[in-house]
């Protein structure tokens, strides 16, 4: 097995050292690529925003829940690959860790071969089921089709990424998300501005670019001299890892999906006001895409800190790098809450032409951004407990509050009353919720026991 202490090119251990800085020398190379990321479909929303108009706008906004919705679940599996990753990395474990690594990407391209036959096929039948307007109907299924045409890139992409992140390699995903995001806004400019080829021609950059950040992944995952490095010729399943990845994984795919299923429940609520209510609030999603990614870059590095560490049993070093994770996104998260609370207009501003469009997502915006710590809190609670294998926990929590009650008291009150500011409340109030009762299980349970007997380490 390898030394505890050794570290390869772009790999951070840490089960040693400073916790903070170990963490966001984890966490800073993580936000910026996934601050890159979102220029993905930010590029898209801004320049079809821009260029083609609402209407378009409302088209690409429509599809975010749905998109979300079939790609979380095998992202959720990728997130359990990482845990299992990590603890193996955690504990020196160079043979299983190598064998993790193959099992996930061969099952993320059996995934992704599944999504693509899925997604092109059924798209216009899950579309008409949102109850999409059907003046942005055709435009929606043509954008969502050609997406799913090339999700086996993004399926790819986030297998690869997880086996980097296990190992506390966050710089060359950055690397790549640098170049691709690039690529991305080059290509939109290009088929919408100059080949004027609509809406669907945002989703295809979005696909070339996801493409290219692949390539750049599997050239860097195949030459590099770690005991994960990729072979084709150790391209295979093994059962008993999957097994493990799939139970560490599985609830977190699950959750995504189900969470993702009461969003599109939700974006039906907002489609029923319009057109314009749909690009507003789509304009106020790609903002809050942004506002989350420090919560998802601490999400991420609690996760793989949390693992390391328990692979590693340094127990109180874990419980330490848990609560500065937690508390550092909390602070972070609602300081750009009250800018964006601030700014929502000028934001708002920035994709949507429209007055009517530009008043549905600031009032959105207003609602939803002052809460932002409780859902930075949730999370990162979350990031926890599935770092120490305790997946079932937050799926558990974030079905009950994120979709359970999120759909009932949409349910129950919106046929009643007929006003958007109740699927806008209906966010901060379940965010609360499930920070509550992550909050109870964190100081009540010792949420580390079950790895320490399941891994026997």
């Amino acid at each position: 097995m390898a030394s505890l202490t050794s570290s390869r090119s772009g790999e951070l251990r840490m089960t040693e050292g400073p916790i903070g800085r170990k963490i966001i020398a984890f966490a800073l190379p993580l936000f910026l690529g996934n601050l890159f990321q979102q220029l993905y479909n930010t590029a898209d929303t801004l320049i079809v925003g821009r260029l083609l108009g609402d209407s378009s706008l409302a088209a690409v906004a429509s599809s975010g829940s749905l998109l979300f919705l079939i790609v979380g679940f095998f992202g959720g599996i990728a997130m359990g690959a990482g845990v299992v990753m990590a603890q193996y990395f955690g504990a020196g474990d160079d043979e299983n860790l190598g064998v993790a690594a193959h099992t996930l990407l061969t099952t993320a391209f059996l995934a992704g071969l599944f999504l693509t036959v899925f997604g092109t096929v059924f798209a216009p039948q899950i579309l008409i089921l949102m109850d999409t307007p059907q003046e942005v109907l055709d435009q929606s299924t043509a954008y969502v089709r050609v997406y799913f045409m090339g999700v086996m890139g993004m399926v790819l992409y986030n297998a690869c990424m997880g086996i980097m992140q296990a190992v506390g390699d966050a710089k060359h995903p950055l690397y790549y998300l640098i170049f691709s995001s690039c690529l991305n806004i080059v290509l939109d400019i290009l088929f919408i501005a100059v080949f004027d080829l609509g809406v669907a021609s945002a989703a295809a950059a979005t696909v070339i670019a996801q493409f290219s950040s692949v390539a750049l992944c599997l050239f860097r995952l195949m030459r590099i001299d770690a005991p994960y490095r990729i072979r084709l010729s150790g391209l295979g399943i093994r059962w008993d890892i999957l097994v493990r990845i799939v139970r560490y994984g599985l609830p977190s795919g699950f959750a995504n999906s189900v969470i993702a299923l009461a969003n599109v429940i939700v974006q039906s609520n907002i489609n029923a006001f319009g057109e314009m209510a749909m690009a507003g609030c789509g304009a106020y999603a790609k903002i809050e895409g942004f506002a989350f990614l420090p919560i998802t870059c601490f999400t991420s590095a609690i996760t793989t800190f949390v693992g390391q560490n328990l692979g590693a049993k340094e127990f109180e070093r874990t419980r330490a790098g848990a609560r500065f994770g937690v508390l550092t996104a909390m602070g972070i998260a609602q300081t750009i809450g009250i800018i964006i609370f601030i700014a929502a207009p000028l934001l708002i501003g920035a994709f949507a032409t429209g007055t009517e469009a530009i008043a549905f997502g600031v009032e959105k915006a207003r609602t939803c951004a002052l809460f932002y710590f409780l859902l930075a809190a949730s999370h990162c609670l979350a990031a926890v407990m599935r770092g120490a294998g305790r997946a079932m926990v937050p799926m558990t929590v974030m079905l009950v509050c994120w979709c359970v009650i999120r759909v009932t008291i949409l349910s129950l009150i919106t046929p009643l009353v007929n006003d958007i500011w109740i699927v806008n409340w209906v966010y901060p109030m379940t965010w609360t919720l499930s920070t509550a009762a992550l909050g109870v299980y964190y100081f009540r349970v010792d949420w580390m026991k079950p790895v320490e007997k399941k891994r026997g380490l």
